[in-house]
């Protein structure tokens, strides 16, 4: 059977502003084997998933499990886990790690504020290189594991990065799917070269414009008037350019982009039906996706402000 990442591709699906929308990511390791909806059907108690589901909902915390590349083994023994929270908003962007020896204990943790990009004294800050997030949940689609372990097994073995396979990124037919943290930035249809060349650009505060499906800290319209943005003058640092977005009739937003230079620009993005229909992920019927496409952008005269 044709897989929906196939799919995708041959139609040449662009994924840009596609990425998963979270301010905050809490991830949390979990050995073992992952279900489809992996909080409630892996080894981790479901009454404790429940319950960080539900403290997370509607925060802008965004929950994942990941686990070490390679077999993934689970003896049932009591063990520390690692855990990272990150924040990704621009120029507020922050990387945390802790461990734990119940995953219960992230229930005392303030979600709110946590999704606001307040670090509640949540474990230290990161020392070490970026970390590599490769979504493999075969059971909640099979490109995922299909693409992404190949994937996640050679930049484990290169030493490019921190790696880790993670649960869920969304957008299943655009596999591999990686999400790069601290800055937030997802993307789409990776081979090795390319997946290295993210990484170290981000050990570099940089993000790579090709594949990029957005910034998790946007929504869909901002993440599109951004990488447009960023295509039209080259830029590539990470921090410099940040969004607000404002709803004018249904399906159509406008989008301020601002850069640290003092720079503005206003888009004019509108969303869109994707034609022909085609399955979102493997096993689903075809269905019609939406896209985000920039219909007008322009450099705002220089001091002029929004009214």
């Amino acid at each position: 059977m044709t897989t929906c990442a196939t799919v995708s591709r041959d139609l040449a699906e662009p994924s840009a502003a596609t990425a998963a929308s979270a301010r905050t990511w809490l991830l949390l390791e979990q050995p073992g084997p992952w279900g489809a909806k992996a909080f409630t059907s892996s080894h981790l108690d479901p009454r404790i998933g429940r319950a960080l589901e539900a403290a997370a909902a509607g925060t802008g915390v965004r929950l994942a499990l990941i686990r070490r590349p390679g077999r993934h083994a689970d003896r049932h023994q009591p063990q520390r886990r690692r855990v990272f929270a990150a924040h990704t908003v621009p120029g507020a962007c922050w990387l945390r790690t802790a461990e734990v020896a119940d995953p219960a204990e992230l229930l005392a943790l303030d979600f709110g504020r946590l999704g606001r990009g307040e670090t509640c004294d949540f474990g230290t800050p990161h020392q070490g290189e970026p970390l590599a997030l490769v979504c493999t949940n075969a059971k909640r689609d099979r490109c995922c594991a299909l693409l992404g372990r190949p994937l996640v097994a050679e930049l484990a073995a290169s030493g490019a990065g921190e790696v880790w396979e993670v649960t869920h990124l969304g957008g299943h037919r655009f596999g591999p799917t990686m999400l790069v943290l601290p800055y937030g930035y997802a993307y789409a249809r990776l081979d090795a070269a390319s997946a290295k060349g993210i990484v170290e650009a981000a050990r570099d505060g940089r993000m790579v414009p090709r594949h990029c499906r957005g910034r998790s800290a946007f929504e869909r319209p901002g993440q599109a008037a951004e990488l447009t943005v960023r295509s039209l003058i080259g830029e590539d640092r990470a921090e410099v350019l940040t969004v607000a977005t404002a709803e004018g009739a249904e399906g159509r937003w406008t989008v301020r982009v601002t850069h640290t230079d003092g720079r503005a620009w206003s888009a004019l993005v509108e969303q869109v039906a994707v034609a022909p229909a085609r399955p979102e992920s493997c096993g689903a019927q075809p269905g019609t996706p939406t896209r985000m496409e920039v219909r007008s952008l322009h450099e705002e005269p220089h001091g002029w402000l929004p009214p």
